[in-house]
């Protein structure tokens, strides 16, 4: 008998490899039948392919200017020339040749730019579209050196890891307050979280649209925030709902995603010439994330972990705020920064949901439990808070 069910077992095993390799068959054969046949070719009316050219990079330098360009076309695509407000100028281009769809190439023009003048680089494919690129303020772009490395690491640190632990110094003084100065807390957690969930979204859009095409940067984005948030809630719920230390550590880790895009742009405003961070503006910055080591801090109020533990969740939270200005001044491209706040966007959106269900747990009162004076006044000071602070890095 057993040897009769395994055999029927495996006979319906090979029936289901068989209805699934069958479709993917079909499919090959129709795919490589279109690329051979072209049936599509009776319907051109002789127009040239579409074409798309992205700048995705600017460096100047003393030998003149290099952009690095992505192909976006249908096509691969090849410049004819190029000029530099409004004049022909030679070029050579790394690697040479038709630039394929979606592959990338360095454009190398020795023109004698002058400092702190705006130029205007128009790119002539072979067709005749042209692209047009402008270089608002030009300076020279930072070379990276060891000591440029470490600056930024200072700027990272000053803007990133120090407010965290300034917020977290907070730590023993709030473990005194009672279950309203909790609920204001956990409020306020939640208000300061959505204040970033909306400016990291509004950011990531803004570098999409200066994207590629072929990159799809707004599906791109919902996408990639929809699995970070998927993702970190089946990881947050397979011991039960986080509280505790757990719950301090998804806080940081949303905020220390957040804070490696915002270190991308800051680094790739250095690699542009443009970060010249005033004092002010690091204070701002200071300023406003300083409620985050606050936030940080609501959920173990109650518990009392090592010191090694407030370290840990400093550089969980500030720590990615360094290594994005390194990446962002090294290898900078708009898509993968908006890419990182994106799933920065997603791991936020999950520390509300399991702060905002710790807060209506820990009160007993479901929804009701924001409608309370406490709360309702932690979400408009941490909101407020945010937005005012907020004023002071925007230039």
């Amino acid at each position: 008998m057993s040897k009769v069910v395994a055999a029927g077992s495996s006979a319906r095993s090979r029936a289901h490899l068989l209805w699934i390799g069958l479709p993917l068959a079909v499919l090959a054969i129709a795919a490589a039948w279109i690329l051979a046949v072209n049936p599509l070719q009776g319907f051109s009316n002789g127009a040239p392919p579409v074409e798309k050219l992205t700048f995705e990079r600017t460096v100047i330098d003393t030998s003149g200017l290099h952009l690095l360009v992505r192909a976006g076309g249908s096509e691969p695509m090849k410049i004819a020339q190029v000029q530099v407000d409004g004049a022909y100028w030679q070029f050579t281009q790394d690697p040479p040749g038709d630039i394929a769809r979606a592959s990338t190439a360095w454009i190398n023009l020795p023109f004698p730019w002058i400092l702190g003048e705006t130029h205007r680089v128009n790119v002539v494919t072979n067709t005749g579209v042209t692209f047009e690129h402008e270089i608002t303020v030009a300076v020279p772009t930072p070379t990276v050196t060891t000591g440029q490395l470490k600056l930024q690491g200072l700027v990272g640190i000053i803007v990133g890891v120090l407010p965290v632990a300034i917020g977290l110094l907070f730590y023993p003084a709030l473990r005194g307050v009672g279950r309203s100065g909790m609920n204001f807390l956990l409020a306020l957690t939640i208000g300061l979280l959505a204040f970033l969930l909306v400016d990291t979204i509004e950011e990531s859009c803004d570098l999409v649209g200066t994207a590629a095409a072929i990159f799809q940067g707004p599906v791109m984005v919902v996408l990639a925030g929809l699995a970070s948030f998927l993702v970190l809630m089946a990881i947050g719920r397979r011991r039960g709902t986080p509280a505790g230390l757990a719950l301090a550590t998804y806080i940081a880790l949303g905020i220390g995603l957040h804070n490696l895009g915002e270190g991308l742009a800051i680094g790739a405003a250095f690699a542009a010439g443009s970060g010249s961070l005033g004092t002010f503006l690091v204070l701002g910055f200071t300023l406003h994330n300083v409620t985050e080591g606050i936030g940080i801090a609501a959920p173990i109020l109650k518990e009392r972990p090592p010191l090694w533990t407030f370290v840990c969740l400093t550089l969980l939270a500030g720590g990615p705020a360094v290594l994005g200005m390194w990446l962002g001044s090294l290898a900078y491209a708009p898509q993968w920064s908006a890419l990182a706040l994106a799933i920065g966007a997603g791991a936020i959106l999950q520390v509300i949901v399991e702060v905002g269900a710790y807060l209506m747990r820990s009160n007993q009162k479901g929804l009701d439990a924001f409608f309370t004076p406490p709360v309702m006044g932690g979400l408009a000071a941490g909101v407020a808070f945010m937005y005012a602070t907020a004023a002071l890095v925007k230039v």
